[in-house]
């Protein structure tokens, strides 16, 4: 695997370098450079379109309550699509533009679901009539309905009484 990474790690921009020349040498350097640059702009585009929609899926089903693992595979294939799409050269842009295509990502994430495991863990949503929620501060107290007429409330306010007295008179 690390012998796999090495190669990748010269072997793609070597190719890359090669397809510039030979795409500069059919279309002109200044159409290369546009065209690289096009790529990057539609890579963003496509990226900001589409990964607003993958978001809204997994919140959807995460609200179903199922595990959200091909969306969050779409979301992370979708990223790497973005990021072939900024790497420059047009190898890379076609790798980028192939994982956009829905399809060929849901093809990508369902083998990499079925290949892998996925765990998951934290607080369960679900509270039982035991169980109490300590999120929040709780004051409990007592009320009753007094009537203004009781207890000698009738009438102005005791003007020695401090909740009668206003801020500026302190």
């Amino acid at each position: 695997m690390p012998l796999l990474f090495f190669a990748a790690l010269i072997g793609i921009p070597i190719l890359e370098i090669f397809v510039f020349v030979e795409v500069g040498g059919e279309i002109g350097a200044l159409n290369t450079a546009i065209l690289t640059i096009l790529t990057a702009v539609a890579g963003m585009a496509l990226l900001r379109h589409q990964g607003l929609s993958v978001l809204m899926q997994a919140r959807n089903t995460i609200d179903a309550g199922k595990s959200p693992v091909q969306e969050i595979l779409n979301g992370v294939l979708l990223a790497l699509a973005g990021l072939f799409l900024l790497i420059p050269g047009f190898m890379t842009d076609s790798v980028g533009f192939l994982l956009f295509l829905p399809p060929l990502r849901n093809l990508f994430a369902s083998q990499i679901a079925k290949n892998s495991r996925f765990f998951t863990s934290g607080p369960s949503h679900q509270f039982s009539q035991n169980q109490k929620n300590t999120s929040s501060t709780v004051i409990e107290g007592e009320y009753s309905i007094v009537d203004e007429t009781e207890n000698g409330n009738i009438g102005s306010p005791n003007e020695d009484s401090p909740w009668s007295k206003k801020k500026d008179e302190d």
